[in-house]
């Protein structure tokens, strides 16, 4: 004979309908600051309330001037010359500087080394791979555009040699 259910009792149906209440004061605070999340915790009871956040990006055609961030400070124009002239040798592939062939070894080159065509003049790691980066040309290192451990793009300036 299966079993009777008992209707809930008085106190059982106010303490549900405060759970629903105490469900609804945090999805308030959650819409009123923004947050994705929050948790209470009281009396041995705790209640977790989410919500999915998503980001819509919209264009306006005529965006007032005065919401605009402050301009960028951009860097000297000879740091753009520098890095046009004919000696300036680029970056092959995206990855990692290294100037050095270890942590603690001397540098392949300083500005003013001589180097010779084929000479390594840095290393740059990409995909966990070692990638000597040659000269292309012998000459003088007049100006070494990166630092050991930068990151670097595809085309960025490396090195001048003239």
């Amino acid at each position: 004979m299966p079993a009777k259910k008992t209707p809930p009792t008085r106190g059982q149906v106010k303490s549900s309908s405060q759970e629903l209440a105490l469900i609804r004061t945090l999805a308030d605070i959650l819409n009123e600051t923004g947050l994705s999340e929050i948790e209470l915790e009281q009396k041995g009871s705790r209640v977790r309330v989410t919500r999915t956040v998503t980001a819509v990006a919209t264009v306006a055609p005529h965006a007032p001037a005065h919401h605009a961030p402050p301009p960028v400070a951009m860097p000297p124009i000879a740091r753009a010359s520098d890095a046009e002239h004919a000696g300036t040798v680029k970056s092959p592939m995206v990855g990692t500087i290294y100037m050095a062939s270890a942590p603690g070894n001397p540098n392949f080159i300083e500005v003013g080394s001589e180097v010779k065509q084929g000479q390594t003049l840095l290393i740059i790691e990409a995909m966990k791979t070692m990638n000597q980066i040659p000269s292309p040309t012998s000459g003088k290192v007049i100006r070494i555009h990166v630092e050991n451990g930068d990151p670097v793009e595809y085309g960025a300036a490396l090195v001048t040699i003239e």
